[in-house]
């Protein structure tokens, strides 16, 4: 093994193991600030939009920012309205628990079958359920007691990001610069956070729609979960479910249940399965398996608030490791898997290089055969294919 070689891995390994301390013990700062990055991401069509019908800049962004400020007053204020409602009916639910309990200890025991000494069925219950959902969504919702700050940081952000390219090239004194991969990460990044976030507000909405006609007590507090847990990738609808589906069961009995259930699978069906990768394509540029493993690691390292940015953060270093020669290939081994015919060509890049240069001596030697095709205008039709 080459010396160098040893030492470069040894010193890259204590670089990582260096970065992710400091993701974890600046926490604090850096999670405000990511959401407050992504925040403004996320507004910033709103904000040109506004321009573009010659508002004022400043004008434009306090308006946006404002609104975004009373949408999540309104969540929090909804938030908190439900969990206090859960409590007060707390009693009612252990009723309606003890009920059910006796019912299905009557049923078992006429079919001759008796539970296990050591089980306790009362370890399921409708405090702990209740806890779990509060405890959900007040984790989730933690982030919002810096609200302010976050809101502050954006309005900054907004305002600044106009000059910052001119900003980058004028400290790295290179005014040719080409910026196309950091636009190539706003774009990406914005376009994925705007289409969750309008895919996840339909899912809450049709959510708590759909379980106030069963019958289900909170249609508005299971909207707002299900809303903030689409967010988190594969696992997030299956949680959302989860509370809902067994508080069904307790109120409602079996049949209001499987109902509740229905919805669930129908809903997130249609819209995280059908329509979302509709309106994503390939935008995404990840494997199912990153996606999963990222929601582990930022989850690891910012709690529910990194599981809410997993993808957004793994998309940007993505992008950023497609964009340097030496890592590439890290860049593909995130990314989804690539076509046969990309596959070969990147395999195989001597066979195309030996089969291009024998195109000139096979045109040349038929004077009256017609015109070729420009390999030129082949090179961007597939351009432009790629792109789209």
């Amino acid at each position: 093994m080459n010396p160098t070689s040893g030492l470069r891995a040894l010193l890259v390994t204590a670089c990582l193991v260096v970065i992710l301390a400091g993701l974890k013990v600046g926490a604090p700062i850096l999670v405000p600030t990511a959401l407050s990055v992504f925040l403004a991401i996320t507004l910033m069509p709103a904000v040109s939009w506004l321009q573009r019908r010659r508002v004022p800049t400043l004008a434009a962004i306090l308006l946006v920012v404002l609104t975004t400020f009373a949408v999540l007053g309104g969540l929090i204020s909804l938030t908190t309205q439900s969990i206090n409602q859960m409590r007060l009916a707390l009693p009612r639910y252990l009723a309606q628990f003890q009920a059910l309990q006796e019912s299905v200890l009557g049923f078992l025991s006429q079919r001759g079958l008796q539970l296990p000494a050591r089980f306790d069925i009362g370890l399921i219950s409708p405090e702990r359920v209740l806890d779990m959902a509060s405890g959900a969504v007040v984790g989730l919702a933690g982030f919002m007691s810096s609200v302010a700050l976050i809101l502050l940081i954006s309005i900054f952000i907004l305002l600044e990001a106009n000059g910052f390219p001119l900003k980058i090239r004028t400290a790295l004194r290179m005014p040719d610069l080409d910026l196309g991969r950091f636009a190539k990460i706003v774009d990406e990044v914005q376009k994925y956070l705007v289409i969750k976030t309008l895919i996840s507000l339909a899912t809450g909405a049709l959510i708590g729609v759909g379980v106030w006609l069963i019958g289900l007590d909170f249609p508005i507090f299971w909207g707002l979960l299900a809303f903030l847990l689409n967010y988190v990738p594969n696992v997030g609808s299956i949680l959302a479910a989860i509370p809902p589906v067994l508080l069904a069961l307790i109120q409602l009995g079996p049949q209001g249940a499987l109902l509740t259930s229905i919805a669930y699978i129908v809903v997130n069906t249609l819209l995280g399965n059908v329509i979302e990768p509709n309106l994503m394509g390939r935008r995404l540029g990840l494997s199912p398996l990153v996606v999963m493993l990222s929601l582990v690691f930022w989850g690891w390292v910012w709690g529910p608030t990194g599981m809410l940015l997993s993808v957004p953060l793994t998309m940007i270093v993505r992008i950023m490791l497609e964009n340097t020669e030496e890592h590439r290939w890290i860049a593909v081994l995130l990314g989804p898997t690539p076509p046969a015919e990309a596959a070969a060509r990147a395999i195989r890049p001597g066979e195309v290089a030996e089969e291009a240069s024998l195109v000139p001596a096979t045109t040349s030697s038929t004077t009256a055969s017609p015109p070729a095709t420009s390999p030129t205008s082949d090179l961007g039709r597939g351009a432009e294919g790629g792109e789209g």
